[in-house]
């Protein structure tokens, strides 16, 4: 393999420091954000606080677009202005921006969901090439990123998973999905524009696991540009990271790895329930947490071969992860080693670890309001079940508030 310290040439090496980084630091979370911006977000998360009330107003959102009632205005300036960048490209800049004058860099994410047409694929596959040419442009974007359901159809996936015989027309239908994948890659490769390939649920990830090791053989041997998505809160995903980056090793090529504990786990356990197979979830999150920080001890041991993302928005393994790269005189802005948040979630972990000069990015979506919409629920939903989630936001929110007042 070729010397890692030429990969990257914008980094600096700098003496590391045995320094823990605050999470609690509100004025750094938040010095983005003006008074006003701030109380919209404080009242964002007052109201995502109460459960019943996120229930509710999603059935009503839901009722009054199907209705086609003229809410897209109240929609773009609340949550979607909170967890997405904009319309298109051009609409994110300013957060672009914004994110980079922080030193945090932006992961844009084309958000549109639930169009299963060809003709839907071919223009995803080319609104991912968009992001990865505005990616190459600056080193505002250090990542791009794709699902692979955003290029073919879950049915499809599906049965090349399972083993069906496929039809002509299937086979004819499987080979463009492979083109689209390759032209990603390929084009990421040439630009040298790292990219990820999300994780799914389990009944079509071995599919897409098998895609991305293809894409890294092809293109992962001069530099790490492609990453598989690894979800922790899978049993056998520790295990899996383990063999994979054996693989790598014995042929030549490296690894990227975002690790992440998951997103579908009522999904998976109900249908493992239903067709009665082994339950793929962890037993007790305690699990997935343990895996998780294994993953992060065998990613910075590993870094001759394997480059890591920890998609996370748990403060313990963030600061894990720091701890651990501290004691392993592994410097903060190490380029094998990223840390990523959504935008608009957890800002007191994204902009304190960047200013404490690690890398950092936010996951950044964007796309017409309604096509984004199923993201933005999942988001309201996400804050609402992950224990303490929305309590948390809105804390540290108040907490600037008030600081914000007592220093005037």
């Amino acid at each position: 393999m070729s010397n890692r310290s030429n990969l990257f040439p914008e980094t600096v090496e700098r003496p590391t420091e045995a320094v823990p980084v605050s999470f609690e630091d509100t004025s750094i979370a938040f010095s983005a954000q003006s008074n006003s911006k701030l109380r919209k977000t404080y009242w964002l998360f007052a109201l995502m606080n109460k459960g019943w009330l996120v229930n509710l107003g999603t059935f009503f959102i839901k009722i009054a677009l199907r209705l086609h009632l003229p809410i897209k205005f109240l929609i773009k300036n609340t949550i979607f202005e909170q967890f997405c960048g904009g319309e298109s490209i051009r609409d994110s800049e300013h957060t672009i921006q914004q994110l980079h004058k922080a030193h945090i860099g932006t992961i844009l994410d084309y958000s549109v969901e639930g169009e299963e047409t060809e003709k839907s694929f071919d223009e995803t596959t080319l609104e991912i090439l968009r992001t990865i040419e505005r990616a190459s442009e600056a080193t505002d974007i250090p990542f791009s990123v794709f699902k692979v359901t955003g290029l073919a159809s879950t049915e499809l996936l599906e049965a090349v998973q399972i083993g069906d015989s496929l039809n002509k027309e299937q086979k004819a239908e499987f080979d463009r999905v492979l083109k689209r994948v390759d032209t990603l890659c390929r084009r990421a490769h040439e630009r040298n524009v790292r990219i990820f390939i999300d994780a799914e649920e389990s009944w079509i990830q071995d599919t897409i696991d098998t895609l991305s090791y293809e894409m890294m053989d092809r293109y992962n041997h001069e530099r790490p540009i492609v990453y598989n998505t690894y979800q922790m809160y899978r049993w056998e995903s520790l295990a899996h990271l383990r063999r994979d980056t054996e693989e790598a090793r014995a042929k030549g090529y490296y690894l990227g790895a975002k690790l992440v504990r998951g997103a579908y786990m009522e999904k998976e356990r109900v249908r493992s329930h239903e067709d009665e197979y082994q339950d793929p979830i962890q037993a007790t999150k305690e699990d997935t947490d343990r895996d998780f920080n294994a993953a992060i001890d065998y990613a910075l041991e590993n870094r001759d071969v394997l480059s890591i993302c920890l998609g996370t928005h748990n403060e313990y393994s963030c600061q894990y992860c720091v701890r651990r790269m501290q004691e392993m005189g592994i410097p903060a802005n190490d380029p094998h080693v990223y840390f990523a948040q959504l935008l608009g979630m957890s800002d007191n972990i994204s902009y304190n670890l960047a200013s404490a000069d690690y890398n950092v990015a936010k996951y950044v979506p964007y796309g017409p309001v309604e096509a984004v919409m199923p993201y933005l629920f999942r988001r309201a939903d996400e804050n609402k079940s992950i224990a303490g989630q929305s309590s948390r936001e809105f804390t540290l929110v108040a907490n600037e508030l008030c600081r914000r007042k007592s220093c005037k």
